[in-house]
């Protein structure tokens, strides 16, 4: 059994762990409003953007002029997957859900003969497929580490991955990302940016059904403009939305840590003043024993 000096210091301990957790439940509650405000009002424009290049693009897919980033390579031998975590722990199973999946997607392709090749984003994903995948890890890009995206870090790995594309460094480029639900949920995604992926259906309002368009210069030349804008857009909102379930899993995760250390410090706490009534009692014991011998 412990001493009464080991438990006081175990419920000193676990008093302070209590404090940081709630702190860092405080300042992640602070973050998470502003970054979940900034993924929401991201969501719309990325998706109609996503909407209107895939119509455009069905009536170019297939002619001769189509460009890459549409067309591909007529190949999907070479996979690059994109993944984006964290650079910070302490988010429940925020980076490892997405690091499952992306390890998921890697064993998946591989053992349909793909070769794959890993650019994660965030030093958490980095290191967690750096285990299995080290060797395939072309490079770390780092994550935002808790401060605001910023749109530069897309359009830099953006323009990086099309540099990539054109040098036929890769066939296929899959972007994951932990889509935001709420503050209890979030979605691993995955997403194909090159070459663009086409839903079966487009228009899922079912606007303009049936309406007619001309395109000033010509279809190929808007989508060659808009092909590498889109695929910076949705990088962008990927790292929008996973700053924003960073904030929520780590909100979660320290609140169940705070209510967690509330518990121990119960516990320790009975097991303390039990070990003390037990001493008090021995004492006693021992001098009415002392006091009948003399």
């Amino acid at each position: 059994m412990a001493s009464l000096k080991e438990l006081r210091g175990r419920i000193t301990s676990v008093k302070s762990t209590r404090k940081i957790t709630s702190a860092m439940k405080m300042v992640a509650a602070s973050k998470l409003r502003r970054a979940q405000a900034r993924a929401e009002a991201a969501r719309p424009y990325a998706e109609a953007m996503q909407r209107m290049l895939a119509a455009l693009a069905r009536s170019v897919i297939g002619r001769d002029g189509a460009p890459p980033l549409l067309a591909g390579t007529g190949k999907d031998q070479v996979h690059l997957l994109v993944p984006v975590t964290s650079d910070r722990g302490l988010a429940g199973g925020f980076n490892s859900n997405l690091g499952r999946a992306t390890r998921n997607l890697a064993r998946r392709l591989e053992g349909q003969g793909k070769t794959v090749k890993i650019l994660p984003v965030g030093r958490k994903g980095a290191d967690y497929l750096a285990r299995e995948f080290g060797q395939k890890v072309i490079d770390r890009v780092p994550g935002s580490a808790g401060k605001d995206v910023a749109f530069g870090a897309a359009n830099e790995l953006g323009e990086r991955i099309v540099r990539m594309f054109e040098a036929g460094e890769f066939d296929v480029c899959t972007l994951l990302f932990n889509r935001f639900n709420n503050v209890m949920s979030q979605t691993p995604t995955e997403l194909q940016l090159i070459p663009l992926s086409l839903p079966s259906n487009d228009n899922e309002r079912g606007e303009d059904q049936g309406a007619t368009y001309e395109f000033e210069p010509d279809e190929e030349t808007i989508l060659a403009r808009l092909l590498p804008r889109n695929l910076q857009i949705q990088i962008y909102r990927a790292m929008l939305e996973s700053a924003a379930g960073e904030q929520g899993a780590r909100m979660t995760a320290m609140d169940s840590a705070t209510r967690n250390a509330g518990k121990a410090i119960d516990r320790l706490t009975l097991t303390y003043n039990r070990t003390r009534q037990a001493n008090i009692t021995r004492e006693l014991i021992e001098i009415i024993s002392g006091a009948d011998a003399v």
